[in-house]
């Protein structure tokens, strides 16, 4: 193995130089093999032991390979990137996800409609599942038949290349899923596999009877027990059992072999070569199988991601990884790197924690939950970014430790019973529409489908031709967004929670849909709705307004660069969250009224930070010399302190 201040012997340097007919590019190359190989060798050595260094053989004349198919502009932002490595990091980031169908028809529907992006100030677009999946169910997409085929009806992958040319152009960056964990078992591999090639069964966990999984199951968790009950799926034509956590048709895929890890390093390289600067790595946590556990979260998972992110530092240093990782924050923050792997992971994970707070918080008006759960959660690196979200294309699962329920004074496990309740619109008094997803008698599971207004009261309100209400409904979603835009990091904005979307109910119609509410929250845009967005006399007008102003506030405030972490204090009022950015330029203070009734702050609280200060939201200036400020129904303030002329 490599120590890791080893360059390569001069031999196979040789070797690699006469690859390149450009010396430049062979410079360039050999530079980021020698910074980033050693590092790459040894998390090989990790989990594939002797079948190391031939792995690692392979893999190089895979990179050269991969280096020589970058197009040049692609090699431009590779250099850009490496001169501003924050650049996922900046004020300025803002996301927004969508499903290229149900937002512009396809891929070049959705290049028409870049000025609606730009309009609203997004600078990072991740397209949901477009790779070609399996005729019928597929998991929302995530059943990928083919990773180097965009689906026909979306278009083509020139389209996409075309696509990720025109947003550079204009800014913004394409984000796409990549699924680690498992293939439909119509892709090519599973296809080979079921038909008695060996080589391609050793891509799979496959099994001739029950012994193994048997004793896998005793410790496995079911993840869609209602969907896919267990964890293998008996395959006829192999005459196996077949690995299948998520679905009968998702094969998982077996990591510890090597030749599964090079498969995916030629299709990372692929799609990077075709414009894709962030790879949300779908299912992260499940690649890696250890009897006796959950087989989620292995340390294997994480050395794996290391070598994953090397080889792209090698070709395309300007691709960014996120995971996908929905799991307790003392496992989450390990996909951002821990320890020896500190900042060498993922460069952006998804704080679920923050969007579960956020609704459940909304609930109960009281924050001490909310605190608890940030005040227990491990610091992230400085070089990684949280990726910070109201809603998204999936369900809400009430990701609530007992532990931070009892140190709030709650019963975990009726608080969680609470929040489905209320937010399915059965707790008296609930003002949300939501429709139970999954639920699991054995555990209590109960996980809730909605869109953000229909949760936020939206849709009761219109019903019942509610003014008051359906203003309240819309304070709650603007104070729900400025939570996720001033906690720093890459604020993510689902598609069409800018206007107030409500659920859309037409899945149940849908055969391929109806079995699965999730599409409840994944419309088709409505355009002509979206005509209405600069008119303040519209539901539509008043939350698109509301929103660009914090997203204009947000872009203001260096206190938001992500290299600086959130911090919660201990409010003296329990309906008001309390969190500051101390940044080197100043602090930013948040006050977030979660109730719908005014609320007093006490100034003593804020003038420890500064005497006089100025809300950034508003533009108004705040002396602090009163005993208390007042925060409105589900107000928001973003404070810093005011700058006196002279």
């Amino acid at each position: 193995m490599m120590p890791e201040d080893a360059q390569l012997p001069a031999t196979q340097s040789a070797r690699l130089r006469l690859a390149f007919d450009d010396d430049r590019d062979a410079e360039t190359f050999l530079l980021r093999l020698d910074r980033y190989g050693p590092e790459l060798l040894e998390s090989l050595g990790a989990v594939y032991g002797e079948a190391a260094p031939d792995l690692y053989e392979r893999l190089t004349d895979a990179l050269v390979l991969g280096t020589h198919e970058r197009p040049a502009d692609l090699k431009r932002l590779d250099e850009a990137r490496l001169l501003r490595p924050d650049w996922l990091q900046q004020e300025g980031m803002l996301g927004y996800v969508a499903y290229t169908e149900r937002f512009a028809g396809t891929l070049k529907g959705v290049a028409r409609h870049l000025p609606y992006l730009k309009g609203l100030g997004v600078t990072y677009l991740h397209l949901m599942p477009l790779l070609l999946p399996r005729e019928g169910e597929n998991d929302g997409g995530y059943a990928v038949q083919d990773f180097r085929t965009v689906r026909p009806d979306l278009g083509s992958m020139q389209d996409l290349s075309d696509l990720g040319r025109e947003l550079r152009g204009q800014g913004l960056s394409l984000c796409l899923d990549l699924v680690l964990n498992h293939v439909a078992q119509e892709h090519d591999w599973a296809v080979r596999a079921q038909a008695g090639e060996a080589k391609y069964q050793a891509y799979f966990h496959m099994n001739p009877d029950r012994e193994q999984p048997d004793a896998y199951e005793r410790t496995l968790p079911e993840v869609f027990p209602e969907f896919a009950p267990g964890n293998f799926t008996w395959n006829e034509a192999s005459q196996r059992w077949v690995w299948t956590t998520f679905n009968t048709y998702q094969w998982d895929l077996n990591w510890a072999n090597p030749d599964v890890f090079l498969e995916f390093v030629e299709i990372l390289m692929y799609l990077a070569n075709r414009g894709v600067e962030i790879f949300r790595l779908d299912a992260i946590a499940f690649i890696w199988k250890r009897m006796g556990t959950d087989s989620q979260n292995q340390p294997e998972v994480h050395i794996l991601t290391r070598a994953l992110r090397s080889v792209l530092r090698i070709v395309a240093p300007a691709v960014a990884f996120k995971a996908e990782a929905i799991v307790a924050p003392g496992d989450l923050i390990s996909y951002l790197g821990r320890g020896a792997h500190h900042g060498k992971l993922s460069d952006l994970a998804y704080h679920n924690s923050v969007m579960v707070q956020l609704w459940s918080t909304l609930a109960s008006r009281d924050v001490r939950l909310f605190e608890a759960a940030l005040l227990n959660f491990p610091p992230k690196p400085t070089s990684a970014t949280w990726g910070v979200y109201v809603r998204c294309h999936d369900d809400i699962g009430w990701a609530i430790s007992d532990e931070d329920a009892a140190q709030s004074g709650l019963s975990g496990p009726a608080h969680r019973r609470f929040l489905s309740d209320f937010y399915a619109g059965e707790y008296p008094g609930s003002f949300a529409s939501g429709l139970v997803f999954q639920h699991n008698p054995r555990t209590g599971d109960r996980r809730i489908s909605g869109s953000a207004a229909s949760l936020a009261g939206l849709e009761r309100a219109q019903a019942l031709g509610d003014e008051a209400a359906k203003t309240l409904a819309l304070e709650r979603l603007l104070l729900l967004h400025a939570v996720t835009l001033g906690f720093g990091g890459v604020a993510l904005l689902y598609m069409g929670d800018e206007l107030a979307t409500l659920n859309d109910y037409s899945f149940e119609g849908d055969p391929v849909h109806a079995s699965d509410n999730r599409w409840v929250h994944r419309p088709v845009m409505n355009w002509e709705r979206a005509a209405e967005r600069y008119d303040p006399a519209t539901t539509a007008g008043r939350m698109y307004g509301g929103l660009r102003g914090l997203i204009g506030a947000r872009k203001r405030l260096p206190h938001l660069h992500a290299s600086v972490e959130a911090e919660v204090f201990h409010s003296p009022n329990s309906a008001v969250l309390f969190l500051a950015r101390r940044h080197p330029v100043g602090t930013l203070l948040g006050l977030y009224n979660f109730s719908e009734q005014p609320q007093e702050f006490p100034v003593s609280a804020l003038t420890p930070h500064f005497e006089r200060a100025t809300d950034v939201i508003s533009g108004a200036t705040m002396p602090l010399v009163e005993k208390a400020i007042i925060l409105a129904p589900y107000g928001r303030l973003w404070l810093t302190e005011e700058k006196r002329s002279g």
